[in-house]
Parts: structure tokens; C-alpha cells; sequence
């Protein structure tokens, strides 16, 4: 009835809203997604494969769901093969890359090099939505990674379309420094 409804509404207003506040995509407070967003982004994902011909396989849909209870860190292929093997132990390594490198060409995940000579894979899926630049601070002494939420080099984009005709499809910012904590021990 109405009521079912107006509280899909209510709780499709409160995803969207924690979206736009903490930019980050289909997920809870804690930085994890939730049970019903996390269906629903499994089923959009599982749409756009099928487009490109295609399947969201079972293996896939465990890697997909090991990025998903991450989405708040940065998994190396061999973290999301260790994932992946307590909940399915016949799965292999060449699976799980093979997997990321899908759903990197899809956009489905971002892969990033943060200095450490491995790739790092971040979610950053949103159906029909450009995905929200945000930029990350890495600590050179214990590797912590924080994510800044806010697209700092918009003003310089804008510049640099206009002073020299160029349009940017995309950039990342990574600073080096040391974090707080280990500033103050």
C-alpha cells in the first residue's frame, strides 16, 4: 500500500542524502554496504555485464561482495584473494584477477598505485552518476591511507580547459606525508 511506499521513499531519500554527504557510494555510516543496498548494487552490476555480454558469476559475485564489505579500504588483488578464500577456498588467484581487471574496465572498481608496488583496488560504482573525485593522504611511515572527500583540483581543471583546450576526463591526487599518530609518537 501507501505506506510501503512512502517508506521506500523515506529510505531511498536517506541513502541518497548519506551519498552526497559522505561521497561515498552505496554504503552505511560505517563505510560498509548495507544488506539492501548491497542487493541492489550486486543486481545493477549483474545488469551491466549482462549489457556487455557478460555474467555475474558466482566467483564474481563473492569478489563483488569482498570489495562491497570493504568498500572503506583499499584491497590489494592478493587481500581480496584472501577474502574470497574463507568463504570459498577453491577459488583461485588468477580468478580474482582476472575479476578485478572486469570490473576495473566497467568502472565497477578504481585501481590505484599508493607507492607500495602493488595495485589497489577502490569501489566506485554509481549507476548513471560520473563518480565523486576524492583524493587520498599517504603516510609514509605506516601506510595508513585517508580519504579526502572533496575534489580539490576542480578550480586548476577549470583553468587548465581554458588555458590550454583540454579536457579532463579524470585525475587523482595522492599526498605523501606522515599522518598524525605517527607525527605524535
Amino acid at each position: 500500500g501507501s505506506g510501503r511506499c512512502l517508506f521506500r521513499y523515506f529510505l531511498l531519500a536517506l541513502v541518497s542524502r548519506i551519498d552526497r554527504i559522505r561521497g561515498i557510494h552505496y554504503t552505511n555510516k560505517k563505510g560498509k554496504a548495507g544488506v539492501a543496498t548491497m542487493k541492489k548494487v550486486i543486481s545493477d552490476i549483474g545488469d551491466k555485464l549482462k549489457e556487455n555480454e557478460y555474467k555475474l558469476t558466482t566467483r564474481r559475485e563473492m569478489i563483488l561482495k569482498v570489495l562491497l564489505e570493504n568498500s572503506d579500504k583499499h584491497l590489494s588483488a592478493e587481500e581480496v584473494y584472501n577474502l574470497v578464500k574463507q568463504k570459498a577456498p577453491d577459488t583461485g588467484l588468477a580468478t580474482v584477477y582476472r575479476t578485478l581487471e572486469l570490473f576495473h574496465d566497467f568502472n565497477i572498481i578504481h585501481a590505484m598505485d599508493f607507492g607500495d608496488g602493488r595495485k589497489r583496488y577502490e569501489f566506485g560504482w554509481k549507476e548513471g552518476q560520473k563518480s565523486h573525485h576524492h583524493h587520498h593522504l599517504i603516510c609514509t611511515e605506516c601506510g595508513n591511507i585517508t580519504e579526502v572527500n572533496e575534489d580539490l583540483l576542480e578550480e586548476l581543471e577549470n583553468r587548465v580547459n581554458k588555458l590550454y583546450d583540454f579536457t579532463i576526463k579524470d585525475h587523482q591526487l595522492k599526498i605523501f606525508g606522515i599522518c598524525g599518530k605517527c607525527k605524535n609518537s
